[in-house]
């Protein structure tokens, strides 16, 4: 009825593996408990005829049955012996002897019950011969004869066949028809084979699949799943042949026992028909790498008329193969917790890690820890040995536990590592003094009476307090003789401060300062002196705090804080305006001419360094300024009477006689362009040259030899518009005199 579906094969590799049956462990009919109560009666006939009567024996039993490699807490009960002699009143008493008696097998000298005390293996022996009998607890006398019974030791199946003459070697012709017999093999296997299935043999193959086969003489599916594999990954297939069709060929399948239960499921593939084997959890080479299920395959609808032609269903074993696989160290706990003592010298033992490979190859393995668990490198591992040391001095206060992580990587394989986490607890050290909890200043009145409770303070510990610790105030040496203050321990790590005088005065002292020496108790002992700020303030009558500044005592009279402030105000504001002042005073003033038909580009530095005068004549050539042409190497000559002379002719028009300005001005401007020293970009050029032949002469004085009213200057009217203020200024003068 069953078609085996092979899985988990390996191809070129033939062998084969032998697999025991489950053992049906269905109980005999002695296995566990016998109260017997058999009663033999025999005569027989003795010689000359007379017949002789045996004594009626009270009590009979047959051999007893223990199971083997019973591993319980509590000791097998073999069976009990109990004699009709036996009243109950205790007078009849018990014993055993024989094989085993008293250091496997115990009685009950009272009940009679037997109990076995050890594990007992069956393949080193399989049955134990002991004697009972009953005899007078008071006199020690038998009570009936002795009678000798047998345990034996019920077989489970712990034994795993063996190949006797492995392993095997045989040949085969190529191009050999399927079907061919290549060798045969053949195991033993040490259980009982009377009993159960335990010894029942089942070869298959393992790996040589699709080529070679093996016989396997019962319908026992061979599959196997790596340890690597996760929940709910498949493990085999297996299906139940049923000609039936439609609905009466379907077929469910399940579990029905096996040591694999809780490990496996199993479900049905209702297109093919299957039963398809699937992992429940995860599996371990290490612990287990066998398990057995028996599977029953059964019609999902059944006709009512043909039940009695049942039952339809069928079952199989199923023998799981557990494969080993590279698996990364396993430490030996899930997580590690220590201690180390605060301010502890580097290389301190903190503590150590185990971890090992769990695989067959058991590869040695290597600890480091992560440095991103520990950045500031605080501890230090052995690679070796898993010893964790500190590097440094810890401080509790800063760090008062370090998470950390160690990682074990085993040598050799594929370096697989994995990861712990460990959690150091830095034990606390008495080395910080304690401290005021806050630092507030008290406010008192000027008008306190002495005795009264100004201020209850307390202190902080950056350390751990134990139990019954607490903290000693006094206050410090230089302060004792103080006749202001005083204070009071009130040995809960509290203290109260107390005004021990009358009459305090802004005026003569507003702030007082408390020295006070705070002591831990500690081991070793730390103390710190603080200092108390007490500070003077108005009160009314009902010591309701007013003020505690002194400015209106130090002020003037009439002058409050607001009219400071506006005078304070006055005093920036004229500040401001004299600073503008100063800053309009020097800006430059603009000049009166702006050439707008020229964009000027240029920084015009001005030079307000004056010269010595007309009689300085280091500074600058006085030539020069008088006439330009000396510079181009045309000197007018002073011995020769000018051709132009200047007459007075009133209302007259000057001779347009300027062309050698326009000349003067156009050679500059030609020898600035072809300049190749000049910028490449446009300059001001000006020149001091009055022009050479001027009906009016020249401007200076610096050659005038006549007076202003030897000189008509209505000519100016002709320059043009620029000149106008000039010839007005001049004209208005000439005419004003002429009118006179």
């Amino acid at each position: 009825m069953w078609e085996g579906l092979g899985l988990q094969v390996f191809l070129m590799c033939l062998g084969a593996v032998l697999c025991s049956a489950v053992a049906t462990s269905a109980p005999l009919e002695h296995s566990h408990r016998h109260r017997l109560s058999l009663h033999r009666h025999r005569e027989r006939t003795g010689k000359e005829g007379q017949v002789l009567h045996r004594s009626k024996r009270g009590w009979v039993w047959n051999q007893f049955f223990v199971i083997e490699e019973y591993t319980g807490p509590d000791p097998v009960l073999v069976g009990r012996l109990h004699s009709d002699v036996d009243a109950g009143d205790g007078n009849c008493k018990y014993i055993l002897s024989g094989e085993g008696a008293g250091t496997i097998f115990v009685i009950d000298d009272k009940t009679g019950n037997i109990h076995a005390t050890k594990t007992l293996d069956r393949e080193e022996q399989a049955q134990y011969t002991l004697t009972a009998q009953a005899v007078d607890r008071a006199t020690n006398k038998p009570l009936e004869p002795p009678s000798e019974f047998i345990v034996k030791v019920q077989d489970i199946n712990d034994n795993p066949p063996e190949f006797l003459h492995g392993p095997y070697y045989a040949r085969v012709p190529e191009m050999s028809n399927v079907g061919t017999s290549v060798m045969q093999v053949t195991a033993t296997d040490a259980d009982d084979p009377t009993y159960g299935n335990s010894a029942r043999l089942v070869y298959s193959i393992l790996q040589g699949q699709p080529y070679f086969s093996v016989e396997p003489q019962t319908g026992v599916y061979a599959m196997s799943v790596s340890e690597d594999k996760v929940s709910g990954e498949e493990v085999g297939r297996l299906k139940a042949k049923d000609p039936d069709l439609g609905e009466n060929g379907l077929v469910s399948y399940r579990f029905i026992e096996g040591d694999g239960m809780t490990v496996f499921e199993i479900t049905t593939d209702t297109d093919t028909r299957e039963g398809v084997i699937k992992l429940r959890k995860p599996v371990d080479f290490e612990t287990k790498r066998a398990y057995t299920l028996r599977v029953e395959a059964s019609n999902t609808h059944l006709d009512p008329r043909f039940i009695a032609w049942g039952p339809y269903k069928d079952t199989a074993t199923v023998k799981v193969m557990v494969e080993d696989a590279d698996e990364p160290p396993a430490f030996m706990a899930t997580s590690y917790s220590f201690e180390v003592e605060e301010n502890a010298r580097d290389g301190t033992v903190v503590g150590r890690v185990h971890a090992k490979d769990t695989d067959v190859a058991n590869n040695p393995v290597r600890y480091m820890i992560p440095r991103y668990t520990d950045v500031e490198q605080f501890f230090s591992v052995g690679p070796e040995d898993g010893i964790i040391k500190t590097t440094r001095p810890l401080d509790r206060e800063t760090l008062p536990w370090h998470n950390i992580s160690v990682s074990a990587t085993e040598i050799g394989g594929h370096h697989q590592d994995t990861k712990v986490r460990v959690n150091i607890k830095v034990k606390d050290m008495n080395d910080n003094a304690p401290e005021f909890a806050t630092q507030n200043e008290i406010l008192v009145c000027e008008n306190v009476s002495p005795g009264k409770l100004i201020e209850t303070v307390s202190a902080v510990d950056k350390d751990e307090m134990v139990h019954r610790q607490y903290f000693h105030f006094s206050i410090a040496p230089e302060a004792v003789n103080n006749q202001n203050f005083s204070l009071k321990d009130n040995r809960d790590s509290t203290a109260s401060i107390y005004v021990t005088r009358r009459g305090f005065s802004r005026m003569t002292q507003d702030v007082y300062f408390l020295p006070i020496e705070i002591n831990d108790n500690g081991i070793p002992p730390m103390s710190s002196t603080n200092t108390l700020t007490i500070r003077v303030c108005s009160c009314d009558s009902k010591d309701t705090i007013l003020s505690c500044n002194v400015e209106p005592y130090i002020l003037p009279a009439g002058l409050s804080t607001g009219a400071l402030i506006a005078i304070l105000a006055c005093i920036v504001i004229l500040l401001a305006i004299v600073v503008l002042f100063v800053a309009l005073r020097r800006q430059k003033k603009e000049p009166l001419i702006v050439f707008e038909e020229e964009d000027i580009r240029e920084n015009i530095i001005t030079y307000d360094d004056e010269g010595g005068g007309e009689e300085d004549t280091e500074a600058f050539d006085i030539a020069t300024l008088q006439n330009p042409d000396g510079a181009n190497g045309f000197l007018p000559r002073k011995d020769i009477k000018p051709e132009l002379q200047y007459p007075m002719r009133p209302g007259g028009h000057p001779v347009a006689n300027s062309v050698d300005v326009d000349d003067f001005i156009k050679t500059r401007i030609n020898d600035a362009d072809n300049d190749p020293t000049a910028p490449p970009y446009d300059s001001i050029q000006i020149y001091g040259y009055e022009g050479r032949g001027s009906i009016a002469g020249s401007l200076s004085s610096l050659e005038s030899v006549t007076t202003d009213s030897d000189l008509d200057y209505d000519y100016l009217q002709s320059w043009g518009p620029r000149f106008k203020k000039l010839a007005d200024l001049y004209g208005t003068k000439d005419s004003a005199d002429d009118n006179s």
